[in-house]
């Protein structure tokens, strides 16, 4: 059980963990293996073993594990949250989804809303969109002088360091999809009333900008993959195939983390609970 389901010569295969060139038309975002059913079966299985680890891991409290979401729009990341976190103990499991700041975080820097969500030891934490806004978004949208922006990347490889070293495991999912797969999810929130709210308009004009997107993700993949905050290419056209493959990912950090229980007080021995 555990890693085995997802091979790890496939992990490594979506895995960026030094500076490289990189051209997003070399991954397949449509990519998958096997089935639906088996997958699925697969990631019911992993949840026994990440509850598990889980558990080792807030009991420990000498680590913990950031884990950074990005995507175009329409990408999944509220669904991989449900479907690979969701079945996690919510005590020792948090998200944060960070929008547009607010007039406090534009009076400081960039990283001090962050910084402020980072997990203390024992938790897990989500970013639902992260740091890196400020070197896509930012960068497309000209937010700010491009060179501010270029020096960005390696301030967040500096601040990753410093998390890392502090005892904060990162691991880092770009969610990739096409742009026709994007289309067709714009299309079925148009079509369903109850996915309305999901939608917004200005979707539309961003969408406009795919090209100046994946060459701000390009970069972003060729700059700031590291060693100690690696990059995974998910392919995500395939909802339950994302799932799968983000949650062998997730286990296999958490294996190499090797949390465990603490030892028990040594005068436990003999103890009666009084009547």
């Amino acid at each position: 059980m555990g890693t085995a389901m997802v091979p790890a010569s496939l992990i490594k295969s979506v895995r960026l963990d030094g500076p490289q060139s990189v051209n997003l038309k070399q991954f397949d975002p449509g990519m998958r293996r096997g089935n639906r059913d088996a997958s699925e079966a697969d990631l019911a299985a992993m949840h026994e073993t990440l509850n598990s680890l889980q558990e080792k891991l807030y009991a420990q409290s000498s680590q913990a594990l950031l884990v950074v979401l990005q995507a175009m729009d329409t990408g999944g990341k509220d669904g991989l949250i449900r479907h690979v976190f969701g079945p996690m103990n919510p005590q020792g499991v948090g998200v944060t989804c960070f929008k547009k700041p607010t007039v406090e975080e534009l009076a400081h820097d960039y990283l001090w809303r962050i910084h402020k969500e980072v997990p203390p030891k024992g938790m897990i934490r989500v970013f639902n969109r992260s740091h890196y806004e400020d070197v896509l978004i930012a960068r497309v949208h000209e937010l700010a002088p491009l060179a501010d922006i270029s020096k960005r990347y390696a301030q967040i490889n500096d601040f990753e360091r410093h998390l890392s070293d502090n005892g904060v495991v990162i691991v880092k999912f770009f969610l990739h999809i096409s742009r026709e797969e994007q289309r067709e999810r714009l299309m079925a929130r148009l079509a369903d009333p109850e996915k309305h709210w999901k939608f917004n308009k200005a979707d539309i004009d961003e969408r406009k900008r795919w090209a100046d997107y994946e060459a701000a993700y390009e970069l972003m993949l060729e700059k700031c993959s590291t060693p100690y905050a690696p990059w995974y290419v998910i392919p995500s056209n395939s909802k339950w195939y994302r799932n799968w493959l983000a949650a062998g990912i997730l286990l296999q950090t958490l294996e190499k983390m090797k949390p465990a229980f603490p030892e028990p007080q040594p005068d436990l021995q003999g103890l009666t609970i009084p009547e």
